[in-house]
């Protein structure tokens, strides 16, 4: 078959690629490579925000499949509404687990053991001994249970946590225990102390962790986010921070990128990274791999995986 694929990485430099199809290399710039369309399969550029992801989205008429590079589907949701029926919209599911996963024990670990006062100790030739928060006999709460949801528990299990609780949309059974359904949140709050977001930004989810669900949490509890800035309440969070109740440890924000001289920089008890999760050495060969892949099937007229949606 015959057909136009935008690609954010020259085809040139993915191994496996199918022959037969136009490749054309964008990657977010003002200039389009080719006519959106005659696009049938678009690769979103990755982390370039909603406003490129969705702009060549209304001209692409023909398009089959449109690919994000990321898990999270919510910065091309604004542009779905205006591609042709039947188009699939397929998340980078199998890309981002492991380093996501990795970060966030990086956060629960460093927030947890004082990490970031150390770091300002040795800045200030201050030594700061004492006994910290340990991650051993906690119970942990994971809200979101999909791929990267399970990618965390399966390394929270060397750590010896004396508890792991799993909420995602609907109950289900995984083969490591009960997944709790949303609704039943406000029983399981009180007893984590160590809560994790790893949930899609959905209507559902966008400010999930409101004033209430914070009041929920236990004192002196861990809130670490690798989902979505949106899915926390930021001033609720804030409230909760100056009073020094909780803690947290976000790798995305509501704004973010985070602006010079927002209170969340200098709140208390907070560790912040700069939307990294996803961003290591273990991005780019994974991404190829999926895209070489997915195109393997699309030329083969196969299904491809990952779909999130197909438009109406």
């Amino acid at each position: 078959m015959t057909a136009d694929v935008w690609l954010p990485i020259a085809a040139k430099d993915i191994d496996g690629l199918p022959q037969g199809l136009d490749y054309h290399f964008w990657d977010g710039g003002p200039d389009y490579p080719a006519d959106p369309a005659e696009c049938a399969f678009y690769v979103v550029p990755y982390m370039k925000g909603a406003e490129v992801s969705v702009r060549p989205l209304s001209a692409m008429t023909s398009v089959r499949v449109v690919q994000t590079l990321s898990a999270g589907i919510d910065h091309v949701q604004p542009g779905i509404g205006s591609l042709p029926t039947g188009a699939k919209l397929c998340n980078a599911r199998g890309v981002h687990e492991a380093s996501t996963a990795e970060l966030t024990l990086a956060l629960v670990l460093a927030a947890l053991r004082g990490i970031p006062g150390f770091v300002r100790g040795q800045d200030a030739e201050d030594w700061r001994s004492g006994f910290y928060p340990a991650l051993a006999d906690k119970s942990v709460l994971i809200v979101g249970y999909g791929s990267i949801g399970a990618a965390i528990e399966d390394r929270l299990a060397p750590f010896e946590c004396a508890r792991v609780a799993r909420v995602a949309r609907s109950a289900r059974t995984t083969e490591r225990g009960d997944v709790h359904p949303l609704s039943e949140l406000p029983a399981l709050l009180p007893e984590a102390d160590v809560v994790i977001l790893s949930t899609p930004l959905t209507p559902a989810t966008r400010g999930l962790v409101d004033a209430e669900f914070l009041a929920g949490m236990k004192d002196g509890a861990l809130l670490v986010n690798v989902a979505r800035g949106g899915v926390v309440d930021t001033d609720a969070l804030l409230a909760e921070l100056k009073s020094g109740r909780l803690n947290a440890a976000l790798d995305v924000t509501d704004p973010e990128p985070l602006p010079a001289g927002h209170p969340l920089w200098h709140a208390p008890n907070l560790l912040i990274s700069p939307h990294v999760g996803g961003s290591t050495s273990a991005f780019l060969p994974r991404a190829k791999r999926l895209l070489a892949r997915q195109l393997t099937r699309y030329a083969a007229g196969e299904p491809v995986e990952n779909v999130v949606l197909t438009t109406e």
